[in-house]
């Protein structure tokens, strides 16, 4: 009996209908034939569900008793005994109550697996184990019960129960997902629209990975080498060079191409390191790739064409992009085919585009010799032919023979390979002429003559220069390598020096400055803006000048470094190399960022609090301009008609327009007042003064001004779970007014307003419920115009700060405030502020 097969059914959040979608298919395969029982399923009181379980066999639960409680679980050892073709497991990351043979539910799928039964069975993104940080950081809420990334991919069919996220929101209102009592809270929490979107963009993109892992492996069990055109998957390769840009760019175009089109680019690198593309240029090009919408990786291996059509296969390219040799006609005629010849012979299906750039190769170039190798060394190379070839000619014709000629040639060569070796190119030559000087001379009939006889003579001297030529090269480029490889060391850990201290918390530009003056072992360094202020400056310790004083040191004049077009960097010590220019370069490009990044804090903290007052000025003049208007026509209005002597006013009206009037006065002066006492105007600025309160005690006072008591309000507050919040107590006061006066207003005759307080990922919302009419979707924006009522026209209500005042107020305070449907109908405005942290305990 083989292992059963395993079916997962995957959701992106609970509701979306995993449960009712495995008892509808185990329904259609009792249907077809196959003998299908319910093992275990959660219907969480939803009655859609548990009208699918009325034609299916049911295995009664077990029933597990913990520290008094009792809990039903899975009965496995009643499933094992029943051994059907197939079970249905809901919950695959349900954990176990003590006591039972597992302690994870997957853990029993596996028991039911090996025991040759199929399983289908249902799971959450969310309880996929390394998905657990990912989905904290979008909901907020740590997963406890999680099932092994292993046991979901082992799953010979893997589906996703798809919802859109306002329809689960609408099927959540509706109360068939959730009982009632829990709606308000999912909807504002776990539920949320953003929520739930992030959720299932994972699920898919899960899926997405899986059935491409798939599809790998297939191809490799099979042996499938071609590539299959699923989609069109464009490699660009690097090189780190200046053309990255214009490969990249045209990659990105032929990705565009198609629909789902995906650009990947790709640097090969060398084991030994010694070919390593410049950093900065492969940074830049990794930026661009991301900006392109692209993926950067990095492979190693040193033989390039290979290791990159090797990774093009692996990631099923359809189109290779490479740049044109930039190597010279000479390299290329003495090193054979290139890269690109070489990539296209082994591409096989893989369409391979090589793209031109202005870097290419072309003019026919000598190559450098020197520049590599120390004048020590050289000098050493000349001292060591002038001084060894003597010693050599002495010791060879005291020991000459007529058949030693050719120990003689071979002596004398190995003395041109030391030279090389040690001196290079030049005194390389210098030994090989005077070696073939020296033969000719002193072991080549006649003796004692310099002549050129034989045209083998004139080759052996060829030889000797040739020889000598190549060893040199070698030399020269090993000792290239070395010293680059050395360099380019010593500028890592400066890098990384600079680096480590910003993230240690230093100042990130008398950082950069101590750093530089340290390694470039100058006496001071000076960072100077450009109206001369000393940004930042080092200069030697009393320490190390004492330590240096006994050194000979030379004085020199300060050279300076433009920093962009802020500032100048001055530097006062020993001239610095071209090399080392090009190093601090760097260094100055580093403190232009730090600079601009700077100057940007500074504006943004002078930007921020005129914004706020901006913002709850604006608001404040909108509501003002409105609300002064209409008490003042009706005032103007009444006032008119009392004056008036073409009418003749009863008692009766003349009372009445004098009560208009003296209403109309009375809430211009409450108006006025309630501005002045809220706005704190400073020099037309509004001033916003934040600091920890307790929303309770914001709360109350609001009641007791509405003269609301139990039987119009609901409370519903965390109590000591909720954190203090930070805001403007009489703003936030004057805001809960209004949001309070105006559900009142819509609610029906007899029902409760509900007023919660609850805290969610570092911050309080204040959720203020009715149950009235509520706002039309898309007419929501505009319920926060200024005092827009929607045809509300009755002036006996009051004016209020209206929402669009409300909203200054609260953005002001730098929270939120957005309005929602109210489950069962209402409208629900949630004012989101941010909680006070907790202070970090001190350790002893």
């Amino acid at each position: 009996m083989g292992r059963g097969r395993l079916r997962v059914l995957l959701g992106a959040a609970p509701g979306v209908g995993k449960t009712y979608t495995m008892l509808e298919e185990g329904t259609r395969l009792a249907a077809e034939g196959r003998d299908v029982v319910v093992a275990v399923v959660e219907t969480h009181g939803r009655s859609a569900t548990a009208r699918m379980l009325g034609g299916l066999e049911v295995v009664p639960r077990l029933a597990v008793t913990h520290r008094g409680v009792t809990l039903s679980e899975m009965d496995l050892d009643a499933v094992l005994e029943r051994h059907p073709n197939v079970a249905l497991v809901d919950e695959l990351a349900h954990s176990n109550a003590p006591g039972s043979r597992h302690e994870k539910r997957w853990q029993d799928v596996e028991t039911l697996l090996d025991a040759g039964i199929d399983v289908m069975t249902t799971v959450n993104i969310q309880h996929i184990e390394s998905l657990t940080d990912v989905v904290e950081q979008i909901t907020g809420a740590r997963q406890q019960e999680t099932v092994p990334d292993w046991v979901v991919r082992s799953a010979e069919q893997l589906e996703v129960v798809d919802l859109a996220p306002q329809a689960l929101r609408d099927r959540l209102a509706d109360g068939r997902v959730y009982p009632a009592a829990r709606i308000d809270a999912a909807l504002s929490n776990y539920f949320r629209l953003g929520n739930l979107t992030a959720l299932r963009e994972l699920a898919l993109l899960w899926l997405a990975d899986e059935v491409d892992s798939a599809l790998k492996s297939y191809r490799a069990d099979h042996g499938i080498a071609s590539k299959w055109e699923a989609r069109e998957r464009v490699v660009v390769a690097l090189t780190g060079g200046p053309e990255g840009e214009t490969l990249l760019k045209r990659g990105a175009r032929i990705a565009a191409r198609s629909a789902g089109g995906t650009l990947v680019a790709v640097h090969v690198t060398s084991q030994d390191g010694l070919r390593a593309a410049h950093p900065g240029a492969l940074a830049a090009q990794r930026s661009l790739v991301e900006s392109l919408g692209g993926t950067f990786h990095q492979v190693v291996g040193d033989d390039i064409p290979a290791a990159l059509v090797d990774y093009a296969r692996g990631v099923n390219a359809t189109q290779l992009v490479i740049g044109v040799s930039r190597r010279t006609r000479l390299s290329a005629a003495l090193s054979g085919p290139g890269i690109g010849a070489t990539v296209i012979r082994a591409s096989g299906d893989i369409d391979v585009h090589i793209v031109t750039h202005a870097a290419a190769g072309g003019k026919l170039r000598l190559p450098r010799f020197s520049g590599s190798l120390t004048a020590r060394r050289r000098i050493l190379g000349f001292v060591l032919a002038l001084g060894g070839g003597p010693l050599v000619t002495w010791l060879l014709v005291t020991l000459r023979s007529d058949e030693s000629i050719t120990s003689d040639v071979l002596t004398f060569q190995l003395l041109v390979v030391l030279v090389a070796l040690v001196g290079g190119i030049w005194p390389a030559l210098f030994a090989a002429l005077l070696s073939g000087l020296t033969l000719d001379f002193f072991f080549v009939s006649p003796l004692y003559t310099v002549s050129v006889g034989e045209p083998l003579h004139l080759l052996a001297l060829a030889l000797y220069v040739v020889n000598a030529v190549l060893v040199s090269v070698v030399v020269d480029t090993a000792a290239r390598r070395s010293r680059q490889a050395r360099r380019a060391a010593a500028e890592s850990e400066l890098l990384a020096s600079i680096a480590g201290s910003v993230l240690r918390g230093q100042d990130a530009l008398q950082a950069l400055v101590d750093r530089t003056r340290e390694a470039f072992r100058l006496n001071e360094v000076r960072l100077k803006a450009l109206d001369g202020s000393i940004l930042a400056s080092s200069s030697l310790s009393e320490f190390e000048a004492e330590a240096g004083a006994g050194t000979e040191t030379v004085s020199h004049a300060a050279s300076t470094i433009a920093v962009g077009d802020r500032a100048t960097l001055e530097l006062c010590g020993p001239d610095l190399a071209a090399s080392e220019r090009r190093l601090l370069g760097v260094i100055a490009a580093q403190m232009d960022q730090a600079l601009e990044h700077r100057d940007l804090a500074a504006t943004a903290s002078e930007v921020g609090p005129l914004a706020v007052a901006d913002r709850m000025r604006s608001a404040l003049l909108a509501a003002v301009g409105h609300d002064l208007r209409r008490p003042l026509t009706a005032a103007t209005a009444a006032v008119s008609g009392l004056r008036s002597t073409e009418v003749e006013l009863s008692s009766h009206d003349r009372t009445e327009l004098l009560d208009t009037a003296q209403e109309s006065l009375d809430t211009l002066a409450d108006l006025v007042t309630d501005l002045l006492d809220v706005s704190r105007v400073e020099a037309g600025v509004l001033a916003v003064s934040m600091h920890a309160i307790d929303v309770e005690d914001v709360i109350v006072p609001a009641l007791d001004e509405l003269e609301l008591g139990p039987d119009r309000v609901e409370l519903a507050l965390d109590g000591d779970e909720r954190p203090p919040v930070l805001a403007d107590e009489v703003l936030l006061q004057r805001v809960l007014v209004n949001l309070l006066s105006n559900a009142v207003r819509f609610s029906p005759e007899g029902a409760k307003v509900r007023l919660s307080a609850s805290a969610f990922r570092g911050r309080v919302e204040l959720r203020v419920v009715d149950s009235g009419p509520g706002v039309p979707g898309e007419r929501r924006d505009e319920i926060f115009v200024p005092f827009q009522r929607l045809g509300d026209t009755d002036n006996s209500t009051g004016l209020g700060l209206g929402l669009a005042l409300s909203k200054g107020f609260v953005e002001g305070m730098g929270g939120t405030i957005e309005a929602e449907d109210t489950p069962g109908g209402g409208l629900t405005m949630v004012v989101s502020l941010p909680a006070v942290q907790p202070a970090a305990e001190e350790k002893p």
